[in-house]
């Protein structure tokens, strides 16, 4: 009877192995953690150091100019943050934010220079350092790769864009970002109403510019820039459909894509019969019944649909002259 109780007191103790288990376990977590922290910490010192840090100058403008007109070597970019300081203090602690200036004006300007860092100092400060997203307006053709990864891509996604245009590739369009493979839809989503891409202008642009667009080959290009020098410059963006073959399916495929700036208006009122005939909507007829209606009429009478109505221009002419900008004829008499 005794020997069969103290097997059943044996029976409900702990065994010697398990205990030993458990405290080997213990010790085995607490010492996973602290390697974790340890690991942490080491990383944390290397980019603390960041083996070669960033340079930062405190300037005025000017200076800045001559600083960021020097090409930066290898790795180093040059990048520069406007800021104005009501005094001393104020400068020294930098106040700015986001690149925009916090005083209204542009007395002193932050130009920093960015070191090469090994990639081993890189490779540990993206996998520690939680990269602060930000959103600002760019333009996915010239937005540098420093500014790819304050917008949230890593390095390796900045590079495959960068490495797109390298290679002759272009954004004409915010959708056009958003197909490349390394945008995305989340992030262009967030992006989207930050993207600025400049329309060309089609009274500057030069042929060469001109063949970005798409369907504008050489043969157009010329045409465009021809038409222009015709016109005394475009008046609006549908004058491009008076080129002989610029149909409006071409149009329609890069109307959103240009803009026309600045037209001239035309003196239609005071030019000699000379200067009207070398209009590509007026012809020698045109020109000297223009001549012959404005001195017979009231400024007040002279007007494109009364020309029309009297016979000195023809219908066709008529309508493509109101595409034109008309300086009034009261301003001309």
């Amino acid at each position: 009877m005794e020997e069969g109780k103290k097997n059943r007191n044996k029976s409900k103790g702990l065994s010697a192995s398990f205990i030993t288990g458990a405290i080997a376990l213990v010790f085995l977590i607490i010492g996973y953690q602290v390697a974790l922290f340890v690991h942490k910490a080491a990383a944390l010192r290397i980019v603390a150091n960041q083996d070669h840090p960033d340079t930062v100058y405190v300037i005025d403008p000017k200076l800045a100019a001559e600083l960021l007109s020097v090409d930066a070597v290898g790795d180093a970019a040059v990048g520069y943050t406007p800021f104005s300081a009501k005094n001393k203090a104020d400068a020294t602690k930098g106040v700015y934010s986001n690149g925009k200036n916090t005083h209204g004006n542009n007395d002193i300007t932050v130009v920093r220079r960015y070191a090469n860092h090994t990639p081993e100092a890189k490779a540990v400060k993206e996998k520690v350092s939680p990269r602060k997203v930000e959103s600002f307006k760019f333009n996915p053709n010239t937005v540098s790769l420093e500014e790819l990864q304050r917008l949230g891509f890593s390095e390796k996604q900045a590079q495959a864009i960068d490495n797109y245009r390298q290679k002759g590739g272009r954004f004409r369009r915010p959708s056009d970002f958003a197909k490349s493979y390394v945008v995305a839809d989340s992030v262009y989503e967030r992006l989207r109403p930050y993207i600025d891409i400049p329309k060309l202008d089609i009274n500057k642009a030069d042929s060469v510019a001109l063949l970005e667009l798409p369907g504008i080959g050489p043969y157009f290009a010329g045409k465009v820039v021809q038409y222009r020098s015709m016109l005394g410059g475009y008046s609006c963006k549908e004058q491009l459909m008076e080129i002989y073959h610029f149909d409006k399916e071409k149009f329609d495929g890069l109307q959103d894509l240009i803009t026309c700036s600045n037209p001239q208006p035309l003196a239609l009122w005071t030019l000699p019969e000379a200067d009207l005939v070398r209009h590509p909507h007026i012809n020698k007829a045109e020109a000297h019944g223009i001549v012959i209606y404005r001195n017979h009429n009231k400024p007040e009478d002279c007007t494109l649909d009364a020309l029309q109505k009297a016979g000195v221009l023809s219908e066709e002419h008529a309508s493509r002259l109101k595409l034109c900008l008309i300086a009034p004829a009261s301003a001309s008499f």
